[in-house]
């Protein structure tokens, strides 16, 4: 085992620790931003009044929205710049996961598709609705998803007829079934601005998916005529005001249609360069989605962050009555000792592959690797929405941990790392489904034309190896090339017993998950393996520990694969206290180091 010693201490480790969360290439301007940041969400924004109902909860919630929108970058910078789009989005899910949610639809599904697409009509009448929502005295609510079809991304039954006599569009909600759910549209105090998706009809053909902006309540708060809004009951994950919505036959101006390039000629005919309807939905999908995904992995850096500094100051001074040793103070235990490191060691990799994200946005966007089958999102970006479903896994296991490591004081009602285990478990079905993703990744990745699985690593890795970089890739590479080949063997052999489509497919979901997954922990593994030799020692020791619990809940296919030495989990555990025993000195620094008020 490499062993670092790492001469540096307070100050100067803390300084390194920021400097390395900050992210190559950042420097000066992180440290401005984060100045930025704090006027904008102020630590005031990080507590709440004593006494609150649910209702002026969020009326609190949607004035300090409020108030962070307008002390920003203006909307077209944020949307310009992903790194203090995820850096204001981050900060405000540690302050209230609701404000991250209400921050997040507003950019990202509002008004990204607003100032990307092209409007059909003329822009007078959007560039108002534009102005009021950049301005905050509006807010976006994105109605995407429809409450009775599972997968209703692909083919929303909600209509926007064209109307040659007029030039405009019908916007309606065939039944109840297809009612416009979940969204954050209940407040009946605050003005919201709709981005409908909805199926273009023109000549009683569907067209494909696009977004059309639609006021849904007034600037008092009033429901506007056409629209129905019916507020869903309390939510207790992600306490937001959700709600289902209905349009009634509801009249609404070309402008309101974001076209995006397509046409409607004066003879009503109907023109759009996607080709088709598959490509239509994959366009519109296109312009907030990748928005989305960095916003929610950045959320997810910054709640996992927030979560080890409060199971860290918990457990600092905190002595335990055990008979083996009364008065030992609680970190003295290795359990305890395992969960604080291991919630920073997924704090440190969550912010490692944020920043990953957002570098890569400056690039174009990973080539899909094939066609939507149960969701649009691969056909989007082969990695993004994937690697927010491994986001998510990591911040809630880590989450979970720190709520039960605190105790009783984890679980009381008014402590936040219910808040963030709440909001990050809701983002699993929420910006994509991660079961969803998973399987449509897998689905790509059998298309052998455009998705070639790791070369094979075949050397059997040694106890000593266990925590080399070099160790933690070849490892996932074969983990991914086992899954892989496994998928495509069995879904070969159901093919050939004549079984259809859907049944070789649903006969294998759990192998197409953990293939899915697989990948993901390769790519986010390979991440680690390139930052680690430029990372302050304590963090590589943190890297390495969060290699090792990959390897232990691995276990069972590394050693029926011959790749690690026998007994694994003893080698394992024998790595893991030495790296523990090491790190423990420096917990105090590893938590300081994050950008965060008192909590």
């Amino acid at each position: 085992m490499t062993i670092d010693h790492d001469v540096t201490s307070g100050d100067t480790l803390r300084a390194e620790l920021q400097a390395f969360l900050d992210g190559p290439g950042f420097g000066t301007a992180q440290r401005k931003l984060r100045e930025r940041l704090r006027s904008a969400l102020p630590d005031a924004f990080f507590a709440w009044p004593d006494g609150t109902t649910r209702q002026e909860r969020l009326t609190l919630v949607y004035a300090r929205a409020r108030d962070a929108g307008r002390a920003a970058p203006p909307a077209t910078e944020l949307l310009d710049d992903p790194n203090t789009l995820c850096a204001l989005l981050s900060r405000a899910a540690v302050a209230d996961p609701d404000m991250f949610h209400i921050l997040l639809v507003h950019y990202t599904l509002v008004l990204a598709p607003i100032l990307r697409s092209i409007p059909a009509g003329p822009s007078a009448g959007l560039a108002a609705v534009r102005a009021r929502l950049e301005s905050m005295d509006s807010f976006g609510s994105a109605l995407m998803t429809e409450s009775s079809r599972s997968n209703s991304h692909l083919h929303p039954r909600t209509q926007a007829v064209f109307d040659p006599a007029t030039g405009d569009f019908v916007l309606h909600t065939p039944d109840a079934d297809a009612s416009k759910f979940p969204n954050s549209t209940g407040h009946p105090g605050v003005p919201k601005t709709g981005a409908v998706y909805a199926q273009l009809m023109v000549d009683g053909t569907e067209r494909g998916v696009f977004v059309f902006i639609v006021e849904l309540r007034s600037a008092d708060g009033a429901t506007v005529p056409g629209v129905q809004i019916t507020p869903a009951p309390d939510s207790f994950a992600l306490p937001c005001d959700f709600a289902s919505v209905r349009f009634d036959s509801m009249r609404i101006p070309v402008h309101a249609w974001l076209s995006d390039g397509a046409a409607i000629d004066a003879e009503g005919r109907f023109q759009d360069t996607t080709g088709d309807a598959a490509g239509r939905l994959a366009r519109t999908m296109s312009i907030g989605a990748p928005h989305v995904w960095r916003g929610v992995i950045a959320a997810c850096a910054g709640v996992t962050q927030a979560s080890a500094r409060i199971l860290q100051s918990h457990s600092a001074n905190r002595v335990t009555m055990g008979r083996l040793a009364p008065e030992q103070g609680l970190i003295r235990y290795r359990n305890q000792q395992e969960a604080v490191l291991g919630a920073l060691a997924a704090a440190y990799v969550l912010t490692i592959l944020s920043k990953h994200t957002i570098l890569q946005s400056a690039t174009a966007s990973a080539p899909a690797l094939g066609d939507a089958t149960w969701a649009p999102w691969s056909t989007v970006d082969s990695e993004l929405p994937l690697l927010k479903a491994c986001a998510t896994r990591i911040a809630l296991d880590a989450i979970a941990s720190c709520r039960t490591h605190c105790g009783a004081a984890g679980f009381v009602t008014g402590n936040r790392l219910n808040a963030f285990h709440g909001f990050v478990n809701s983002y699993f079905c929420a910006g994509g489904d991660n079961e969803l993703i998973l399987m449509d990744t897998a689905h790509a990745m059998t298309d052998t034309d455009r998705y070639q699985p790791p070369g094979q690593h075949p050397r059997s890795i040694e106890a000593a190896e266990l925590t080399a970089p070099e160790s933690w890739v070849s490892l996932a590479r074969n983990a991914e090339r086992h899954f892989h080949q496994r998928l495509t063997a069995r879904l070969a052999q159901s093919r050939r017993t004549g079984s259809d489509q859907f049944t070789t497919w649903n006969d294998n979901l759990a192998l197409a998950q953990a293939a899915a997954t697989a990948r993901a922990d390769r790519i986010v593994l390979e991440l680690l393996h390139t930052a680690h030799d430029g990372a302050p020692p304590p963090v590589r020791r943190l890297l390495r520990l969060y290699a090792l619990s990959w390897i232990q809940q691995n276990a069972g296919l590394l050693v029926e694969q011959r790749l690690v030495p026998s007994p694994l989990l003893d080698h394992v555990w024998q790595h893991r206290r030495a790296l523990c025993d090491e790190l423990v000195p420096d917990i105090a620094d590893l938590a300081a180091a994050f950008d965060l008020p008192q909590l």
